[in-house]
């Protein structure tokens, strides 16, 4: 079985001691769900660009693998690395122009091109990655941190003897609106990683010497937390490795916003002349008075002196916009990489559902409303859109938790349906954000420790009420990662399963603007 193959060599390339860990520990690598569901977009654009250049081949061998209970049944099974290479040479012999998965062994060193083409003189490299394109094309660092990818199938494939005359990324294309049906062309872009793949090739030689070195050796390297941890992508090790920190650690700090915001390079040994992690500024004491943020610095405080802190003339401001009646609005949307329905592009979010608690004067009650799309795999968004007009007049309040997302899917939705557009915008044009107080610094307590986010704001305002416990819920829906994914599940789930589903996806969206009620309330307790 070859030892490097080209996942492999970009771990170790990002850091030596991921590759170790990898080879050698790797239950202690934690895949959160936003890798989990970057992985499963990359299945799917890479199965739909197999297609971009016409027929294709695709080398695929399995064979058994050893099953630690003969008897139990059938073992499991796993890629025959030698078959696939051997496809993919006799395909090449063969002349097909299109290879998908061609797989090459040299030395050791394994790699699979995505779609090797079939050209006058040779043969190009096309990497498939779910990423948008030209949503980055002013942000170089997001194009590069794929050269050391594609440069090693170069490298490797040019060791086998094949004429590589040419490297291409290939991407969704961000502004790409699907009208019937998909359009390969115009779903995808390619770019030219000539250059960038150029400078990363004279790299590969001693790279794959020093990371095959690094999957043979006994010893865990010796390598510190450093900007590798979260760049190019976030580590998975990262729990592991900085198990030493105390608690809390400058990494616990908040990071704000914009590019004022304390980064987690910044973090590591940016800030001041290198005055934090890389020159001994770890705890919280040693950052006091360091003067690195307004917010920053009030945590700081009020977390080493156990003390909250509450302006309540300035929440007294805030609450004075909200006016009765208040409607309490919260969206959960799904996002596919490649858009299923007319007028969506790549990753667009696409609102399935919402929850309204309505509180129409002081000493009124409070109503609840909600709305949850049909689970029959159709486009969601109309049908949401219309009893959301029915549900929340034109001119009142409506309250919403970080208001970017809410505001950003009511500008989708009026652009998409235009005859609903005034009363979408209204709607937009009247939200007040309930995230101000907390993230503009006016309600700090210890226990909101670096986040400002709902999940976190609620916990400390209310720390011993279980009907406020996201946890307390139906372990299907306890976050909207939980919803985003589950959704457009329930179309292919038994009857039984699907109706617990969706219950649980209206309970958890109830709850998202109950939170908010409550922490309104809150607010008006401080502010009096």
């Amino acid at each position: 079985m070859p030892g490097l193959s080209k996942s492999k060599y970009t771990k170790f390339c990002q850091c030596d001691k991921a590759l170790w860990l990898k080879t050698y520990r790797p239950e202690l690598e934690v895949i959160d769900d936003a890798t989990k569901a970057r992985f499963e977009a990359g299945n799917v654009v890479g199965d739909l660009a197999m297609g971009l250049f016409g027929d294709y081949k695709e080398a695929h061998a399995e064979k058994p693998a050893p099953s630690p209970q003969p008897s139990a049944g059938q073992g499991s099974t796993q890629l025959d690395l030698v078959a696939m290479t051997a496809q993919t040479k006799q395909w090449m012999d063969d002349g097909v122009e299109n290879i998908c998965e061609a797989s090459f062994i040299y030395d050791g060193n394994y790699c699979a091109v995505d779609i090797l083409h079939k050209t006058d003189d040779g043969w190009a490299i096309y990497e498939v990655k779910s990423s948008t394109y030209p949503e980055f094309k002013g942000r170089p660092a997001e194009i590069e941190k794929y050269a050391p990818d594609i440069a090693y199938q170069k490298w490797l494939l040019t060791q086998c003897g094949v004429n590589v005359t040419g490297t291409y990324l290939v991407c969704l294309n961000s502004d790409y609106v699907r009208h019937g049906a998909l359009d390969l062309q115009k779903l995808f872009v390619t770019v030219d990683m000539k250059e960038m793949v150029a400078n990363e090739l004279l790299k590969v030689p001693n790279n794959v010497t020093l990371a095959k070195a690094t999957m043979v050796s006994t010893e865990e390297p010796d390598t510190d937390l450093d900007t590798h941890c979260h760049v190019p992508y976030d580590c998975g090790f990262w729990t592991y490795c900085s198990r030493h920190l105390p608690k809390p650690s400058v990494f616990d700090v908040y990071g704000g916003k914009g590019r004022g915001g304390f980064t987690f390079a910044k973090k590591v040994d940016c800030y001041k002349n290198g005055k934090c992690y890389k020159n001994g500024k770890v705890t919280f004491e040693d950052l006091r008075g360091e003067s690195i943020g307004a917010i920053q610095d009030l945590q700081i405080a009020c977390m080493l002196d156990q003390r909250e802190h509450i302006d309540r003339e300035e929440i007294g401001k805030f609450l004075s916009e909200l006016t009765y009646p208040l409607y309490f609005l919260d969206f959960e949307s799904m996002q596919d990489a490649v858009p299923q329905y007319d007028d969506a592009k790549p990753y667009t979010q696409l609102c399935f559902q919402y929850s309204l608690h309505i509180k129409e004067r002081a000493d009124a009650p409070y109503q609840h409303k909600e709305y949850l799309a049909p689970s029959d795999g159709s486009d969601p968004r109309r049908a949401l859109a219309e009893q959301l007009c029915r549900d929340i007049p034109m001119g009142v309040c409506t309250v919403v938790y970080n208001k970017t997302f809410e505001c950003t899917r009511l500008r989708e939705m009026a652009e998409v349906f235009p005859n609903l557009a005034v009363h979408l915008m209204d709607i937009h044009d009247h939200i007040k954000d309930l995230l101000v107080p907390f993230q503009s610094g006016h309600f700090y307590l210890p226990a909101m420790g670096k986040s400002f986010s709902i999940k976190s704001v609620l916990p400390a305002l209310f720390p011993n009420e279980p009907t406020l416990n996201y946890h307390n819920l139906n372990s299907r829906v306890q976050n909207g990662g939980d919803a985003m994914t589950i959704f457009p599940r329930i179309k292919d789930m038994p009857a039984d399963e699907a109706a617990a589903t969706r219950e649980a996806l209206l309970r958890y969206c109830e709850l998202d603007t109950w939170a908010m009620v409550k922490v309104w309330e809150r607010l008006c307790e401080e502010s009096d």
